[in-house]
Order: structure tokens, then C-alpha cells, then sequence
């Protein structure tokens, strides 16, 4: 159970920073960061499964999909606390 978290916490962090970089782009609204999150997200989901990485807690590519969706996703979530703490 340990590594699967790590799977999806790697998936979190990569898609928190295709965030970031989204935000600092010109051409791109804030709106369609968590829409690029989660295809990041699901996108490393397959390609982790694929690629037989372990850490990935799916056995088949619909799974590996909403594993992917949903850390993706979760990287919005974290940036929103984040800035709700800080207020």
C-alpha cells in the first residue's frame, strides 16, 4: 500500500507543476488549469501502467485512466487549500 500512495502522489506533484507553468503562460486561462490536470493526470496514469511502473495502484488502462484523472485533479485541490490557508 505504501508504494501506490507514492504513485499517486508523484502523479499529484507533476500535475501540480504543469499547473504552475500553465498559470504563468500568456495564451491560457486560469479556468483550463484543471482541465489540463486532470488529462496530465490521466495521461501518467496509463503511461504508468504501461510502462509497468509499481507504484501505480491499477490493473487495467480504465483504472490506470481515473487514478490518473482523479490525482490530477487532486493537485487543483491542494493549490486552493493551500491558498485558503493563507488568507
Amino acid at each position: 500500500m505504501e508504494t501506490e500512495a507514492a504513485g499517486v502522489a508523484a502523479i499529484t506533484v507533476i500535475c501540480y507543476l504543469a499547473g504552475l507553468v500553465m498559470k504563468v503562460t500568456p495564451w491560457s486561462g486560469d479556468r483550463y488549469i484543471p482541465i489540463a490536470c486532470g488529462l496530465v493526470g490521466g495521461a501518467l496514469g496509463v503511461l504508468g501502467l504501461y510502462t509497468g511502473l509499481p507504484d501505480i495502484p491499477a490493473g487495467d488502462p480504465v483504472t490506470a485512466l481515473a487514478v490518473g484523472i482523479a490525482s490530477g485533479l487532486s493537485a487543483t485541490g491542494v493549490h486552493q487549500i493551500g491558498r485558503q490557508l493563507s488568507k
